[in-house]
């Protein structure tokens, strides 16, 4: 016997997932969603009877259909969702990866691709939005409604299904339209289609089935066990809902499920089930239902359990439940000994933002489920002296507790319900703060500075000289030593006085400064301007972070440069050693 195989629908925002999904099974959902986006996992039980209703193409072709039904679940936009897990792996049988024909791939596509790619999730790819095209018009079979397009309609067409699968090949991905393909192990298949006018959804359907009964009959055998995942735990009426997925096995009023926590498993008797209704998003009581399902359940009492843990029948074997949930925890949250903290509203959001965070490059030294708290606070806290840009906390789709608020201080908290945007924010953020750690080890070293000296305005003569400058570039600091255009050390600034009151530091403007050791009209009567004279190891040292430098003090520095040369011209050269 086999089970319904479990499909997500996943994608970029707005490419029509749940358009698409709704196209299927005949409801107008996503005109109630907030803004067009799915907020929410839900699924869809669709039967076998209504594939047949909605896949006219399987009678026509004569495909006989084996499968007892299709389990849809569809994801919010953000990728993480495509990473639902289940004990060994994706608790997705199929994806169906929805991209607009018009904007290809977007950088939640990127993401969708990488993790499909990762978990080994077999997919198609429905090219959606069709029928925008300009100049498009509705047809029969797919096939055949792209050759009778007039031609500018077919060369457009054409040209977005080139562009979009040579950026698939950039993912080493060969695809190609379903029809041309004999060999669906070596490419993935290409649907065209429009959620809008219902076109190519019945062909996506017969291929959807064709991959399943030819790849996954084997994967789609039903067991003994039951074996699911919690997606949502959701409050009714002071009554405490669990919606989860079983997909595996049959559950019954009155088992007891082992439920995965970060502690020992969590021992639960079932007092309710209710399965959700085909092609509906309603649910009705049972007494036993067989997988695969989207279900609701009510335990006999209140337990503290987290959304994307899997659970099992329980048989009184706790110690190999126990070690099997901490084998599939621990592979799902891998963290490291330096990083950032990374807290999401799932396991399976978990896994998948680590994933992506670790493709980008990003370590992660704390994670997990629920919202931010104080010990979140606390291990951000204690990155900041060691490596600054680790001092961060990013929070997937979850908030802030009040405490941890009251203790946040300057900690850097950032927090999306699109994974992308918190991947780009925290590159962001990173590469700011390490530029930033690297401007003040630069400011330790010395100042970069130019002034021009007004000549009209000299207090003192000497002991020290008292005269007017104007900065021209950089921030000046009392006590850096100065050198003329000739490259003659003129003395240490001993004092910056502006408007009347003395200053440690200036950035613009016109003030005086006092220099040591110094003659005015001996040494700068015919002077104009004055530098920061760097030694060759803090010259080095700016040159090495360049970079962080505005334009203006990169100017300085090659002024700089070429004074020093004057008198020695391999000054400021890369040794051999370096």
């Amino acid at each position: 016997m086999i089970r319904q195989p479990i499909v997500t629908i996943c994608g970029h925002v707005d490419h029509g997932k749940t358009s698409l999904l709704d196209k299927i099974r005949g409801s107008s959902v996503a005109a109630a969603e907030a803004g067009g986006i799915t907020q929410k996992i839900s699924f869809t039980l669709f039967p076998a009877d209504n594939i047949k209703k909605g896949c006219y193409l399987l009678d026509k072709y004569n495909v006989a259909l084996q499968l007892p039904g299709l389990l849809f679940i569809d994801t919010p936009g953000h990728a993480a969702f495509t990473n639902l897990r289940k004990r060994g792996g994706n608790l997705a049988d199929l994806a169906i990866l929805v991209v607009d024909v018009n904007k290809g791939i977007e950088p939640q596509t990127a993401e969708v691709l990488q993790i499909l790619k990762l978990n080994k999730v077999p997919f198609i790819i429905a090219l959606n939005k069709i029928d925008n095209i300009s100049g498009w018009k509705k047809n029969d079979e797919i096939k055949n409604s792209i050759e009778s397009q007039a031609l500018i309609a077919k060369q457009k067409f054409e040209e977005r299904l080139f562009t979009f699968q040579a950026a698939l090949s950039s993912y080493k991905l060969e695809s190609d339209l379903f029809w041309n393909i004999t060999d669906y192990t070596k490419k993935v298949a290409i649907v065209p289609c429009s959620a809008k006018t219902g076109e190519g959804i019945p062909e996506l359907l017969m291929t959807l089935c064709g991959l399943a009964q030819k790849f996954l009959k084997k994967d789609l055998s039903l067991g003994e066990k039951a074996k699911g995942v919690i997606l949502e735990i959701k409050k009714e009426k002071a009554q405490y809902w669990l919606e989860a997925i079983l997909y595996d096995g049959k559950l019954k009023v009155g088992d007891e499920i082992a439920i995965a926590s970060f502690n020992n498993p969590i021992i639960a008797k079932i007092r309710v089930i209710e399965e959700i209704l085909p092609i509906s998003n309603s649910f009705k009581n049972k007494q036993e239902v067989t997988a695969a399902s989207g279900l609701r359940l009510q335990l006999a009492d209140k337990k503290e359990i987290l959304p994307g843990m899997p659970f099992v029948i329980y048989e009184g074997d706790i110690k190999q439940i126990e070690k099997e949930f901490k084998k599939e925890i621990s592979s799902a949250i891998q963290t490291e000994k330096e990083g950032i903290v990374a807290k999401a509203e799932s396991l399976g959001s978990v896994e998948a933002l680590l994933t992506l965070l670790k493709e980008a490059n990003i370590s992660v030294s704390r994670a997990g489920i629920g919202n931010i708290n104080k010990a979140d606070i606390i291990a951000a806290k204690t990155s900041y002296e060691s490596a600054r840009e680790n001092s961060l906390i990013v929070g997937f789709n979850v908030d802030i507790d009040e405490d941890a608020k009251a203790l946040q201080g300057s900690t850097k908290i950032i927090q999306n319900e699109v994974v992308y945007k918190l991947i780009e924010d925290t590159i962001k953020f990173r590469d700011e703060t390490r530029k930033q750690v690297e401007k003040e080890k630069l400011s330790e070293l010395a100042n970069l500075f130019k002034l021009e000296i007004l000549h009209e305005y000299v207090f003192r003569n000497s002991n020290p000289a008292i005269f007017g400058v104007k900065i021209l570039a950089g921030k000046l600091v009392s006590g850096i030593p100065v050198i003329s255009r000739d490259g003659e050390e003129i003395g240490n600034i001993k004092a910056i006085q502006s408007e009347g009151k003395s200053v440690s530091e200036a950035s613009s403007g016109e003030l005086a400064i006092s220099v040591t050791g110094v003659t005015f009209d001996r040494q700068l009567k015919d002077v104009q301007f004055l530098y920061s004279n760097l030694s060759e190891r803090q010259f080095k040292a700016f040159k090495k972070h360049k970079e962080l430098l505005t334009e203006d003090e990169k100017k300085i520095l090659g002024e700089i440069l070429e004074i020093k040369r004057k008198k020695d011209i391999s000054w400021g050269r890369a040794s051999s050693s370096e």
